[in-house]
């Protein structure tokens, strides 16, 4: 991942409804969620809801699948996993002391 893509994709997390979606569609993993399910996880109407997915989407964060009358999305463990790599790798020069704080928290 290159810097410029890297801004990009800090950029669409950059908003606390978007952090909401991930973090839900990171909770219920592979099978993904509703779009109307996501709404009302994260207390939102179903046109913000909607806004935010399709900026999630487009940037690679979310894939999507038409199941009936609705859309499911899922989450995109690799591009998140990519964006948390290139912060810990490339941004910060695999920082010791920030690994160790990293993986303070992950226990």
């Amino acid at each position: 991942m290159i810097a410029e893509e890297a801004a990009v994709l800090f950029g669409v997390l950059s908003n606390a409804d978007r952090l909401s979606v991930i973090r839900a569609l990171v909770e219920v993993g592979p099978d993904g969620m509703s779009a109307g399910d996501i709404a009302r996880q994260i207390g939102a109407s179903p046109s913000r809801a909607s806004f935010h997915l399709n900026a999630l989407s487009e940037a690679g964060f979310l894939t999507k699948e038409r199941q009936s009358r609705s859309q499911n999305y899922r989450i995109d463990f690799n591009k998140i996993g990519q964006l948390i790599t290139f912060l810990m790798d490339d941004c910060c020069k695999g920082n010791a002391e920030l690994r160790n704080c990293c993986s303070m928290r992950a226990g």
